[in-house]
């Protein structure tokens, strides 16, 4: 059982249509262009397939193909005639007087022609002295010859050969015609070029981050009249590094840039760089910067630039290890740029403190763009740009969505939707209702609404006991958000699920807030220990939310008797290198009064709960019944039974 007070295409294909008047390939044009003639509509041997370097190899590969099988027929035929016998019927010939001439090759071949004239070979499979004195004696003529090496044996000894000198020669052109790299494909980016025709995403198609817009608009004029910088001298930064947690929205704002510039999008990963042979990262980081030279203007994209990014020194091999290398060569590459290039690397992570320090030098990733969760504003904008795609019914309320979404990016809020979507398809529906996006916002926030799970009414009840417990506070309380709607269905791990509606984003808290929330989060274990004289393991989630609060209200807040001071201790990232083992920063004397101080918060709070819902004991058995009875209730519905005044702006959004 858990309190909520708070919600935190695969293939395309082309079909062309070809041109009704546009002539078709003739096969008698390829072969008068061998002979030299050009064709009738003119321009004489300029129609020559033969200077065609893809006809060249196609006509080498056909004449090659042709030589060896002609020689496999030569050789099939000229050799087909023998027939093979084993050396024990060779010699049954041989005592029978059947044989009448032999030719022994190379001691161990033998091909003898039987008195029918009939030519058979056999093969020597053992040193036989009885053999020469057998024949002379039978008055068989033998003569003898070095083994003959049939042509076809020689090219199959030589088409090793001839692979790996070729393969050879194509390496050093390749490396003196493309800087040394030996790698064939190995060494080629990975990434995917949008031309500017290709690139239809702008500014219009993201929804808020009007801070880091802004910040990126220089970005956008530079690309798009960098003469206006130049002439005052003026340096665009280099490079721009998107910061924000995940599916905020960091790679439609850098393709949203290319697109209002107008300029081509270079996207790559940076897992793209990591590979497991030496020298394939770096060659890789090279292949792009030098394909980013030739289509400038442009814009490099470089995605979870920590996978490639990270600090050096962190990791086993030290400044051999191959991810290091890779960087060391995205270092070199940033630090050669020209500022009048017309490129601009972009990046995105969402661990920006695991970055090595020289990639945020001024010259490198010197610009940081914070790309921020959206507040509630933001979320009703990404709402509607993703409810374009989906037909709503009328009742759809976008905003009070907004409101039940907070801490939600905007890849959570395009997942709810696309849910809600599929909730409407399931029951034949051509539109999307408010229930279908409540639905889909309780499964991608909570978990699946698992309706089917067997509960008997003695569990049913005790549920109902403690989501009572915790809706009930929220009528009683000053300083907590408006309920939005209890229920005992079970979704996820949890049993049962009371859920506020926040009216605005609380980006700070007070004491009396907090105070209240560890309340409400008592609510249930109150209710219990009330009804039954006992408590449940259902509270174990409630009371770790508790002690959390009132950890942080003594060690980070100052909200105690030992005031202004942090005694908290951040989680940092463990890398080799770096200390492991964290240590206390307070003594143990220190320690005893943290949990001092944590204990009188939580009893302070467990002893104005048990008050409050001993005062409203009739209140909380009217809401357990009509719990059981209908397992989920709004806040109208219980605004309703238990004869409070309902707040008619309860849905309007406050400033």
């Amino acid at each position: 059982m858990k309190c909520f007070n708070n919600f935190k295409a695969d293939r395309v294909s082309i079909f062309r249509a070809d041109d009704p008047n546009k002539k078709k390939d003739d096969p008698k044009d390829f072969w008068q262009g061998l002979k030299g003639g050009g064709s009738s509509s003119g321009g004489g041997n300029n129609n020559n397939p033969l200077k065609n370097p893809k006809n060249k190899l196609s006509l080498g590969i056909f004449v090659f193909m042709l030589l060896v099988f002609g020689i496999l027929f030569f050789d099939t035929s000229v050799n087909g005639s023998v027939q093979a016998v084993p050396y024990t019927t060779f010699k049954q010939y041989v005592t029978a007087g059947q044989v009448k001439d032999v030719n022994i090759e190379a001691n161990t071949k033998i091909i003898f022609t039987s008195t029918s004239d009939i030519k058979m070979s056999s093969r020597i499979p053992y040193t036989d002295d009885t053999l020469l004195p057998d024949l002379m004696a039978k008055g068989v003529i033998v003569t003898g010859s070095e083994q003959n090496i049939s042509l076809l044996a020689i090219i199959f000894q030589m088409i090793p050969w001839i692979i790996f000198i070729g393969f050879t020669v194509m390496l050093y052109k390749q490396a003196n015609g493309m800087g040394g790299k030996l790698t064939g494909g190995l060494g080629k980016n990975l990434a995917k070029e949008f031309k500017p025709d290709e690139n239809s995403t702008t500014f219009d198609d993201v929804a808020g981050q009007a801070e880091a817009k802004n910040e990126l608009l220089e970005v956008v004029d530079f690309l798009k009249h960098p003469e206006r910088f130049e002439k005052v001298g003026a340096k665009i930064p280099r490079g721009a590094l998107l910061v924000g947690p995940p599916g905020t929205g960091k790679t439609l704002l850098a393709k949203a840039v290319a697109g209002e510039s107008g300029v081509t999008f270079l996207h790559t990963s940076g897992s793209d760089f990591v590979e497991m042979f030496v020298g394939m990262g770096a060659s890789r980081v090279r292949d792009l910067f030098e394909q980013a030279r030739k289509a400038a203007p442009c814009i490099i994209f470089i995605d979870e630039l920590d996978a490639v990014g990270r600090s050096r020194g962190s990791g086993v091999g030290g400044g051999n290890d191959e991810r290091e290398q890779t960087l060391n060569q995205i270092l070199v590459e940033m630090d050669g740029f020209d500022s009048t290039s017309n490129v601009i690397v972009m990046a995105a992570t969402n661990r920006p403190d695991v970055l090595d320090k020289a990639l945020l030098r001024p010259g490198r990733f010197d610009r940081q763009v914070v790309v921020d969760l959206p507040d509630i504003k933001e979320r009703e904008a990404i709402l509607t740009i993703h409810c374009k795609k989906v037909r709503l019914e009328s009742g759809v309320d976008l905003t009070r969505i907004a409101r039940a979404t907070p801490g939600s990016s905007g890849a959570d809020l395009a997942n709810m939707i696309n849910e809600a979507a599929l909730f409407a398809a399931r029951e034949n529906k051509e539109t999307v209702s408010m229930d279908n996006i409540e639905n889909a916002r309780d499964k991608v926030m909570i978990g699946v609404a698992r309706g089917s799970k067997f509960m008997s009414e003695e569990d049913k009840k005790a549920t109902a006991y403690h989501e009572a417990g915790h809706t009930l506070l929220h009528y009683h309380l000053k300083n907590v958000d408006p309920l939005h709607k209890v229920t005992i269905i079970p979704h996820g791990r949890a049993l049962g699920l009371t859920i506020s509606l926040p009216e605005k984003d609380a980006y700070t808290l007070n004491r009396s807030k907090l105070v209240d929330r560890i309340k409400i989060t008592m609510g249930g274990y109150v209710a219990e220990d009330l009804v039954y004289g006992e408590t449940t393991t259902g509270t174990s989630n409630d009371i770790q939310q508790a002690t959390n609060i009132a950890k942080r209200m003594v060690t980070e807040f100052g909200m105690s008797s030992l005031g202004f001071i942090n005694l908290g201790q951040e989680d940092e990232p463990l890398f080799l290198g770096r200390e492991i083992a964290q240590h206390k920063n307070y003594s143990e004397e220190t320690a005893r009064i943290i949990d001092s101080e944590m204990r009188k918060i939580l009893d302070a709070c467990l002893k104005e709960t048990s008050t409050i819902l001993t005062k409203y004991r009739d209140q909380l058995e009217i809401l357990t019944s009509r719990l059981v009875e209908k397992e989920t209730l709004n806040d109208a519905e219980i605004r309703e039974l238990l004869g409070f005044e309902p707040i008619k702006n309860i849905l309007s959004l406050k400033d």
